[in-house]
């Protein structure tokens, strides 16, 4: 199972390399007043796609971290009160 994960993987980093290698041209946009850019097409994507991914993805991340967080605080308080709720048993002596 794990060869066949590599292996779309590597699949996947081939053709976005063959992808990227073909559409290797200079893009020209307009910044602000007469500024221009020329950036190539493949890194223009790249970094569209970074910041359309990488907002999302930290909010998942801090979500997360704040639920780790609230579940160890839970498990800590139960720790806490785990003995107390124990009913004692009292061994009786024998005679």
């Amino acid at each position: 199972m794990q060869f066949l994960k590599i292996l779309l993987w590597v699949v996947i980093a081939v053709f976005l390399t063959v992808l990227a290698g073909r559409n290797w041209h200079d893009v020209t946009f307009n910044l602000w007043g007469d500024i221009q850019a020329d950036i190539k097409l493949p890194i223009l994507l790249g970094i569209m796609f970074l910041i359309g991914f990488l907002p999302p993805y930290l909010l998942l991340r801090a979500r997360r971290w704040q639920q780790r967080r609230r579940d160890e605080a839970i498990e800590r308080q139960r720790a806490v009160e785990s003995p107390s709720s124990e009913p004692a048993v009292e061994l009786e002596p024998q005679s």
